[in-house]
């Protein structure tokens, strides 16, 4: 009987070790398994958030290589129509002075090219208008008038000293500043420039030739041509005309 109660309370033992062993192993199980899906969530969550990143990496690439793509397509614009206007330039210098050596024509086109995008109230044809009478339809930079006004856009000496001032540039000699034709542009450009801001277009072409005080004058008089000098009055409807010309 103690034997038979002692093999009973073995398997009793037996029986309640290996229960706690199948709940020790379940619980194993559930943690390992918890553990596995958390693993498993947490490279899914890595892969999403690398998706994320590598796509916002291509997006950023794909504007960056847009706006790039845009930046290069008007620069070749702004070249493109600088060319143009080069071209268009020097093809006006070689009919008016064809022994003008070709470099120099270039760095004449690309001053009034430069002076076109300084100055709003001017552009090429404009200014080339400008030149090709003022300069007597010669385009020498060492022309000189009989009132003594110099270089391709006819400055007079005293003028050019406070153009040069304004400008910033060191006054010399009128021969060195006025007849360089480069330096002539730019001081011309200037005053033209100022002229057109202050009466308009044919008011700044009247002020240019004939001085400010007729200009006003006659700007006053509600263009009465008899205030104009006489060269003055051929002058303004001489450059709108080669002005026009040069904008077909």
């Amino acid at each position: 009987m103690a034997r038979g109660a002692h093999i009973h309370h073995g398997a009793a033992s037996m029986s309640q070790h290996n229960g706690f062993t199948s709940l020790f192993v379940g619980r194993q199980g559930k943690i390992l398994l918890a553990v596995t899906l958390a693993v498993m969530f947490c490279i899914s969550l890595a892969s999403l958030a690398f998706r994320f990143y590598t796509l916002d990496q291509s997006t950023e690439r794909m504007a960056h290589l847009e706006r790039s793509f845009s930046n290069l397509k008007a620069a070749l614009n702004v070249d493109s129509v600088r060319q143009h206007q080069m071209q268009k330039i020097m093809a006006i210098i070689e009919k008016y002075n064809p022994a003008m050596p070709a470099a120099m024509r270039y760095e004449i086109a690309d001053e009034i090219y430069r002076m076109a995008i300084k100055y709003p109230n001017l552009n090429v044809d404009l200014i080339c208008a400008t030149i090709t009478h003022e300069s007597a339809l010669s385009w020498r930079p060492d022309v000189r008038s009989q009132a003594g006004a110099m270089g391709l856009m006819q400055i007079m000496p005293a003028t050019g000293v406070f153009l040069a001032a304004d400008e910033g540039l060191p006054w010399t000699s009128p021969q060195e500043i006025l007849y360089n034709p480069i330096l002539n542009i730019r001081l011309g450009c200037r005053y033209l420039s100022t002229l057109i801001s202050l009466y308009e277009l044919d008011g700044g072409l009247a002020a240019y030739n004939g001085g400010e005080k007729r200009a006003v004058m006659w700007l006053a008089s509600g263009k009465d041509d008899r205030v104009l000098w006489e060269e003055t009055r051929g002058y303004i409807p001489a450059v709108l005309k080669l002005y026009e010309q040069f904008q077909d």
